[in-house]
């Protein structure tokens, strides 16, 4: 059970409503609510010899056959040959084609018919991608095509923390190491980590903090959250994911193709370009506007560690953002962990609906409702990229992705376009004035079999520029900065 004390008292309150919907619920969720009973009989009776037969959680050691393939494919993050980062939303191939013939063979259920991923998704943008780079090697089978677009991570986990997660998967297969179901909201360790690296003297404590499979699957828990009779705004360009959600919610009305924007989304200028970017006295502002408007922010940092300024880190370095403020990140860009799926969320106690309940209170319930936890195997993982050798080795990592990006921001620059980002996030920004980011898009890639992404993907804001990604091996890197220096010189 998620431990709320409230034990800051404000008068704050935002003017969200809270989300009647939640209010339905009966006062206690059936498993938190017997730990608490559990507790309290331990109290009363501390040498009681209690046995559960409650809780369906598994108890017996997991198959060494099993735990041994775990452990070879922790293992193999580790190397180039072996790593990989997003795979598939909806599983991988062979494992869906395992389970059709395993579990559903001659009852017509193919592996297409089957979703491994509790969490697919699939923005138009990125098919359309896929769809015109498919097209594109059938006409050039040959062609080498160089992939800056996708924004997938490309380097090795490093060995510090694919170790932990071996032995955290060997130790599956004993009676001693064998854990099942932990806390939905994580495992005390790294939450206890995360409060004290990403936090420290905030004012955030370990109970918070709220560990997941990655910060997309948090904003769209956090829809749940608000329902959907609540406003959104969104900077443009951003996240497709934070939009789509919105869209499945029902929070939009629809589609605007003249103009490319839903109904009933406030569509905000992202400046610079590169939205990572934002200033000390910009959050301060936001702030304030939040404040002043009783509005709730919703805070991206998953790019934190690769800034280079003075800028802040968190929206909680900023006085009073505790009261208006929820913030969501990730290890996937830090440690490589697109494919392992590891991220948190902060829900600060201070922050209430208009009611004075508790946002934390409801996102909690949605979480013991929708999760049953991150894999043990990637908080292991976690909590060793958090180790004092773990954080300098994400440090190599960012660096490395960060020369990629001044490799590439200086390319442009030198051809004499306008370019933003690069210096704050693993993306660099591309204006083409006047010209539609498709066209461009499709210009790039018919020309030099380069994929990057048109800037129209990620919102109305985004149109007349291209984005590349810093994420590729320095050879691509440094090969697709000789084909843009041949297509624009």
């Amino acid at each position: 059970m998620y431990p709320f004390k409230q034990k800051e008292k404000t008068a704050y309150k935002t003017q969200v409503a809270r989300n009647a919907n939640m209010a339905k619920f009966q006062a206690a969720y059936i498993f938190p609510e017997i730990a608490r009973k559990r507790d309290a009989h331990l109290q009363k009776y501390p040498d009681a010899q209690e046995i559960s037969l409650g809780h369906g959680d598994t108890t017996e050691p997991i198959p060494e056959v099993i735990t041994s393939a775990m452990k070879k494919r922790s293992q193999a993050l580790s190397t180039l040959e072996g790593y990989s980062g997003y795979g598939p939303a909806q599983g991988e191939k062979p494992l869906r084609a395992a389970i059709a013939s395993t579990f559903y063979d001659n009852l017509g259920i193919e592996e297409d018919d089957i979703f491994v991923s509790d969490c697919a998704k699939c923005d138009i943008s990125r098919l359309q991608i896929a769809r015109r780079r498919d097209a594109h090697l059938q006409k050039y089978p040959d062609a080498q095509v160089i992939s800056l677009g996708h924004g997938d991570t490309t380097e090795p986990i490093p060995e510090v923390i694919t170790s932990a997660m071996e032995k955290r998967s060997q130790a599956l297969s004993t009676l001693e190491g064998y854990s099942g179901y932990g806390p939905a909201q994580g495992e005390k360790p790294l939450r206890a980590a995360i409060a004290s690296t990403f936090y420290d003297n905030l004012g955030i404590e370990e109970d918070d903090i709220f560990v997941s499979d990655g910060a997309k699957c948090d904003i769209s828990r956090l829809q749940l959250v608000f329902g959907s009779s609540v406003t959104m705004a969104v900077q443009s360009p951003s996240y497709p994911a934070y939009v789509q959600s919105s869209v499945v919610m029902g929070q939009t009305a629809q589609y605007q193709k003249d103009v490319e924007k839903f109904g009933n989304i406030e569509y905000m200028t992202c400046t610079p370009e590169n939205g990572s970017a934002a200033t000390r006295e910009q959050l301060t502002q936001l702030v304030q506007f939040a404040k002043d408007n009783g509005s709730i922010i919703v805070y991206d940092s998953a790019y934190a560690m690769y800034m280079s300024d003075d800028n802040p880190r968190s929206i909680f370095e900023i006085p009073g953002a505790k009261e208006v403020a929820i913030e969501t990140s990730s290890f996937s860009k830090y440690a490589g962990f697109t494919g392992v799926r590891l991220g948190w969320t902060v829900v600060p106690k201070q922050l209430l609906f208009s009611d004075g309940f508790p946002v934390a209170k409801d996102f909690n319930r949605i979480v013991c409702t929708c999760f049953s936890g991150a894999s043990n195997i990637a908080q292991a993982g976690g909590l060793a990229c958090l180790s004092p050798e773990g954080i300098k080795a994400m440090h190599d990592v960012i660096s490395f992705y960060k020369e990629n990006a001044g490799i590439l921001a200086y390319t442009f620059e030198s051809l004499g376009f306008k370019v933003y980002g690069g210096k704050n996030a693993p993306y660099v920004w591309i204006h083409f004035p006047g010209r539609s980011s498709w066209d461009v898009f499709n210009e790039i890639l018919e020309k030099i079999h380069v994929v990057t992404i048109p800037g129209i993907g990620f919102g109305p804001g985004g149109e007349g520029f291209i984005r590349v990604s810093a994420f590729g091996h320095r050879r691509n890197v440094l090969e697709a900065s000789e084909r843009f220096k041949q297509l624009y010189k």
